[in-house]
């Protein structure tokens, strides 16, 4: 297992996304399989999370509702709305464009 990674800032917003666009979650299962997609190297504390969580729901990026969890504990469940969907291909676009130009800055032979 490789070392954990801190989230940089604003990238936990689309993690969420792509991650619900697979199927509802709740909140846990979304921070292990977020660590499972990205071969155990980000790890997402609980407390940022739950704040991004409410935060979606409130853009109307995502929709939750109560359930229960596979040890039948009450769980709230999110799933990626219409709204989400579009946005995740905003945010996808965005990050392809940011690594890019990230990557020309890195591999730039200047200086």
């Amino acid at each position: 297992m490789g070392k954990s990674t801190d989230l940089l800032q604003g990238t936990l917003d689309p993690l969420i996304l792509r991650t619900l666009a697979l199927g509802s979650q709740h909140g846990w299962g979304i921070s292990v399989r977020i660590r499972q997609m990205s071969r155990e190297t980000l790890e997402v504390p609980q407390g940022s999370l739950y704040p991004a969580l409410q935060r979606l729901e409130t853009q109307g990026w995502i929709r939750s509702e109560w359930g229960a969890s596979d040890n039948n504990r009450k769980a709230k469940f999110y799933a990626l709305t219409a709204a989400g969907r579009r946005q995740l291909e905003v945010e996808r676009d965005n990050w392809e464009r940011l690594a890019k130009a990230i990557g020309l800055i890195l591999r730039s032979q200047e200086g």
